[in-house]
């Protein structure tokens, strides 16, 4: 690596040149390795809901999966397979606490679960489901199921090893926030390629806003006002079953472009890291890690933040998606959507270490969300329907860009943090279990995302057969995305006014702890 790209990777990440501890060259291993990571979640946390209801068609009118609408099954499954994922998290960070490899305890898990998930992720987007068959539902959320249990046998020691690599809270700070950084880039290359992709195939089979204006038109014309709708129904159903069966080709193609590109990332990562500060002493169990976790109430406040903060960002999934394509009628805005929030997250790389340091990451976490949750309050009062007020609508993306951006970054670095205040307390560190909290965090956040988008899409009336979305419903669906935002940006912030850990705080703990090691 060239001397001075090398210098400059020191000062990025606050490294020493050839101490024995972090590199750069290890930080951007790991780095990749979550951007890898996040082309693959992404797909999955942004578009399989959208594949279920748009692509196999569950959400047209009159399907059913038992006694349940389509839409609403899709909304169930995508809830429910999240919590239940979430909740398997403290069940895989006692795995990992309890691993002992020649590698380590974390690393491993990136080369062992790369292939068994991007089987998974492919087998989600198979094009050969179909909604008037109820053994696709089936067996699409046994897959699913079965995908999240994969991931997160990746996910939780991914996050654990950056506790591993350092236990400096500076170096592990920075390294975290260029590794999210990575990560939104991996997400948001997905989120605004994919939606510009499947707009532009799929753009021949768009009609005008309702079936109803277009019967009309050809009722001024002279044909039977009945007879054209009728007529306009059945060619436009006819267009959406066309467009269904392209969007699955597209959404399955895309699946294995993307994981052929994320898995060789994952085995760069695990090659390229190294464990340092892993314990060696007898692997704890379950029900030990359990109790471990419920004296770590740092950590517990982090993990009530986050479940409360789960629908701050519902707009970049699943909902956003909705609104883009069904009230703006053009899917490919929702790549604005989330590009219009890159800035913010830019300036937000920019702000928390020095936020960090000037406020403490307590302080700037909870400024950053009453921030976000005014702008969302302005934003939901002003409203979408004018050009002007899509205007301030976009302005408000682009400020809610740096709690979201914040948000990223700084978590991670708070639960490294908690990690240390554990050994200090307990004399363990507990890196598993303590992460998997932070993937818990991240999936019950995608479980509300996509939960939310879905039942919008029912409450609004949106038929994905036909496409067509009534004024009242186009203003439920704002209301829905933009008021669970506010919500839950105000929630998340309570909690962390009785988090207590300071980085000074932190740093004499570790000090501490070395001091007794001696």
């Amino acid at each position: 690596m060239n001397s001075k790209i090398n210098g400059l990777l020191h000062k990025l990440y606050g490294t020493t040149p050839n101490d024995g501890n972090l590199q750069p060259k290890e930080a951007l291993a790991y780095g990749i390795a979550g951007f890898g990571q996040n082309f693959i979640c992404t797909i999955i946390g942004s578009y399989l809901t959208i594949f279920l209801t748009d692509a196999l068609l569950f959400g047209a009118e009159g399907v059913t999966i038992g006694s349940v609408a389509g839409s609403m099954a899709v909304a169930y499954l995508m809830l429910g397979t999240r919590i239940f994922d979430a909740f398997n998290d403290p069940i895989m960070g006692s795995i990992v606490d309890r691993t002992r490899t020649k590698w380590g305890k974390c690393r491993p898990y990136l080369k062992w679960m790369a292939i068994p998930i991007a089987i998974m992720t492919i087998a989600c987007f198979l094009p050969v489901f179909q909604a008037k068959a109820h053994w696709s539902f089936v067996v699409v959320a046994i897959i699913y199921v079965l995908w999240s249990v994969a991931y997160t046998v990746a996910d939780v020691p991914y996050w654990g090893l950056s506790t591993c690599m350092t236990n400096d809270t500076v170096v592990r700070g920075n390294l975290l926030t260029v590794t999210r950084l990575l990560c939104t880039l991996g997400a948001g290359i997905v989120t605004v390629f994919l939606p510009i992709i499947t707009g532009a195939i799929t753009a021949k089979y768009k009609y005008p806003d309702t079936a109803e204006g277009i019967a009309q038109i050809m009722a001024d014309k002279g044909v039977d006002a009945e007879a054209a709708k009728t007529f306009v129904g059945t060619v436009i159903a006819g267009q959406e079953i066309a467009n269904a069966d392209t969007l699955k080709w597209t959404y399955f193609i895309a699946a294995v472009i993307l994981v052929v590109a994320a898995v060789p990332m994952f085995f760069y990562g695990f090659k390229h890291t190294k464990e340092r500060f892993t314990a060696n002493d007898n692997p704890p169990s379950l029900g030990h890690n359990l109790k471990l976790l419920f004296k770590n109430k740092e950590l517990l406040l982090i993990v009530l933040s986050g479940i409360l903060g789960g629908a701050r960002m519902v707009y970049t999934y699943t909902g956003g998606l909705y609104f883009a394509k069904y009230v703006l009628q053009n899917e490919g805005m929702y790549s604005l959507i989330t590009l219009l929030v890159v800035p913010g997250g830019l300036v937000a790389s920019v702000l928390v270490p020095w936020m960090s340091k000037k406020f403490t990451k307590k302080w700037a976490y909870i400024a950053v969300h009453l921030f976000g949750g005014v702008v969302m309050a302005v934003m939901y009062f002003v409203g979408y329907d004018a050009p002007w007020k899509l205007v301030i609508a976009a302005i408000a993306l682009v400020l809610l860009g740096i709690p979201q951006g914040v948000n990223n970054i700084i978590t991670y670095a708070m639960i490294g943090d908690t990690v240390d205040y554990l050994e200090w307390k307990t004399g363990e560190r507990g890196e598993g279990i303590c992460f998997a909290m932070q993937t818990l965090i991240n999936k019950i956040g995608m479980a509300v995302g996509a939960f939310i988008g879905v039942i919008s899409f029912a409450a609004a009336g949106i038929n994905a057969e036909t496409g067509f979305i009534s004024a009242e419903g186009k203003q439920t669906l704002w209301n829905m995305l933009v008021l669970s935002g506010v919500i839950s940006m105000f929630a998340c912030a309570v909690p962390m006014f009785f988090y207590t850990i300071t980085e000074k705080r932190q740093a004499e703990m570790v000090a501490e702890v070395a001091s007794r090691k001696k």
